[in-house]
């Protein structure tokens, strides 16, 4: 009874946070993206979650080039709540040999912390030839003793932005899907070995409530990738290794009714089974990371990091993936009970 319980209280707790705790002040846009070699420009920057005409002077604004090449901002002035005018005076040379040279920026205040916008800005040779390198007009400040902001916040990721806060639900659905499938296929040894009807039972509730929870894996990555992909589905390799493999363990229960013996179609189908698991890491964890795909994790795309997933979010995380297994086992078992009941009931 009590992990029942813990499974209640742990997803009220996920509910909770998860959907109420704001995440860290961030930077959304610059403009404009594109500046030449030379040029004097102001650049707009816009804010999300930030109350720049509250913050405390100094802000500072640098445009970055890999960590080394720095452009300090010549003033600073807080337009409204979310919108920062920085000047800036581009040197007519590069830092390295290049016609084009990305930039991040950089913002710094006490009351928001540092923030961050990678490539905002580009500095793109007109005539598209290489410009002259000269390395110590990038020097014109140091970007150092930055603020940390030390609220109870989550973290703010360009492009995921609110998003983010599906991952306490998205992912523990595949984790709970994996851990269910686990266990029926155990079942199905348990029953190759024993011919025990309840091993059975326990097999296929198991897959039933498995499939169900990667059926709502799959969902919630679709509406997830409607938000930062611009469309729900984009035959990425790992929303199509996902819906492979959930047709084969839909194909499982297609074969288990197949057969009007019920002991042959508990073998047969336990067979499968095993093969259906052994089948699940490859195509869902394998495969997706050997080729280019737009998810975290596969080839070119890094996994969520330690500064993605801050304090914070791993707090919310893993109670999250303990409360939806806890879950799972629960739905499973129920449907394994009543599946034994009406087992009975048509022996009566």
């Amino acid at each position: 009874m009590w992990w029942k319980i813990s499974a209640v209280v742990l997803l009220l707790l996920v509910f909770l946070f998860g959907l109420l705790v704001p995440l860290y002040p961030g930077l959304t846009h610059a403009a404009p993206d594109t500046v030449a070699p030379g040029a004097s420009f102001v650049l707009q920057i816009q804010g999300y979650n930030t109350f720049f005409t509250r913050a405390e002077a100094p802000v500072r604004v640098w445009l970055v080039h890999e960590g080394r090449h720095v452009l300090a901002s010549g003033s600073v002035q807080a337009v409204d709540e979310v919108t920062l005018e920085a000047r800036f005076e581009v040197p007519a040379t590069m830092p390295v040999p290049a016609s084009s040279l990305p930039l991040d920026l950089v913002v710094d205040d006490r009351l928001h912390g540092a923030m961050f916008l990678p490539n905002a800005v580009r500095v793109q040779s007109l005539s598209g030839e290489t410009v002259a390198a000269a390395d110590s007009l990038w020097r014109l400040a140091e970007v150092r003793d930055l603020h940390r902001n030390e609220d109870f916040r989550f973290t703010h990721i360009p492009i995921n932005y609110e998003s983010i806060r599906n991952l306490y639900f998205h992912v523990p659905m595949w984790m709970v899907m994996f851990v269910l499938f686990l266990l029926s296929m155990w079942h199905s040894v348990v029953h190759l070995r024993t011919s025990d009807a309840i091993a059975d039972a326990r097999a296929a509730g198991y897959a039933e409530v498995g499939l169900l929870f990667g059926m709502l894996g799959l969902v919630t990555g679709m509406l997830w990738a409607n938000y930062t992909w611009g469309a729900p589905w984009s035959n990425d390799i790992k929303q199509l290794m996902t819906a492979a493999a959930l047709l084969v363990y839909l194909a499982y229960f297609i074969l288990r009714a197949s057969f009007d013996e019920p002991e042959k179609s508990a073998r047969i189908a336990a067979v499968y089974n095993i093969f259906a698991f052994a089948s699940l890491v490859p195509l869902i964890y394998i495969v997706p990371r050997i080729f280019s795909s737009l998810h975290p994790g596969g080839e070119g795309n890094p996994v969520f990091n330690r500064e993605d997933l801050n304090v914070n979010m791993r707090l919310v995380f893993y109670p999250a993936v303990l409360g939806w297994t806890l879950l799972g086992l629960w739905i499973a078992r129920l449907r394994i009970r009543l599946s034994i009941l009406n087992e009975q009931l048509m022996d009566r």
